[in-house]
């Protein structure tokens, strides 16, 4: 069910989802509505994000995960890649500081592969100037697939399992997800996709495990405060069982 989208309520403090994960769809077709090329919007959706973490901090969400670049985007036009990387670089660059006086902390998920070394420095310094940061946890999935990040923590544990440092028998649950580029990071308690398709599109399948879906027909451009509150405010009328008869907290 989808959030409405011109709702403004007030969300309650005891009942905020502690993670909020979103899959930031429609800057091209936002553009291409419009008459304009698609990197313009990509750059309004930059400006989305800056709005976004603002307000999943006012509403007391403690951890926000976007969905920046997936390791499929590279199949993309390359003039297209190459404007998505120059925004991702300013971002760091302009916004990360900006962020880091706000006590945000910075998190990457995703692979280190095709990453050009400059935008791998950036990424790196910006998760260490904000790493003893306590407000917001911003985690940015970046060249990111979840079939990619299972397969790879599935070698980890193979690998070990090979050394004698780990018994096959004994991985569980717990164990694998500690394998996880989340690693640290608690699941999602809401997943929110713009732009009106209704699919996961590869992204956290394992975490995501009983994860509360709201799909926005607004393009990611044109996402805003009172659409994240009109989503957090649709989550809060959920029962979550996690497989159970009785509806639990998450915390």
């Amino acid at each position: 069910m989808a959030a409405p989208e011109d709702a403004v309520p007030t969300t309650k403090a005891n009942s905020v989802p502690r993670h909020v994960a979103i899959i930031m769809d429609g800057n091209g077709r936002w553009a291409e509505q419009r008459g304009l090329p698609r990197t313009e919007g990509h750059r309004r959706g930059v400006e989305s994000v800056r709005a976004c973490v603002r307000a999943a901090a006012e509403l007391g969400i403690r951890y926000l995960t976007l969905y920046a670049f997936s390791s499929e985007n590279w199949g993309r036009p390359k003039n297209e890649v190459r404007q998505l990387m120059g925004l991702l670089k300013r971002f760091i660059r302009r916004d990360l500081v900006e962020m880091h006086e706000e006590n945000v902390r910075l998190c990457v998920i995703g692979s280190e592969d095709h990453a050009e070394s400059e935008i791998a420095k950036l990424i790196r310094d910006a998760v260490h100037l904000t790493r003893n940061n306590t407000g917001l946890t911003l985690t940015v999935a970046f060249n990111y697939g979840a079939r990619d990040e299972i397969v790879r923590a599935a070698r980890a544990l193979a690998a070990k399992a090979r050394e004698g440092e780990i018994d096959p028998a004994a991985i569980d649950v717990s164990q694998f997800s500690g394998h996880l580029d989340t690693v640290g990071l608690p699941d999602p308690d809401l997943l929110i996709r713009t732009g009106g398709e209704q699919r996961i599109s590869n992204f956290l399948l394992w975490q995501c495990a009983y994860t509360e879906f709201v799909f926005c027909h607004a393009f990611w451009p044109e996402f805003t405060k009172e659409m994240l509150a009109a989503a957090v405010a649709e989550y809060q009328h959920r029962e979550r069982r996690f497989g159970g008869l009785k509806a639990r907290c998450s915390a």
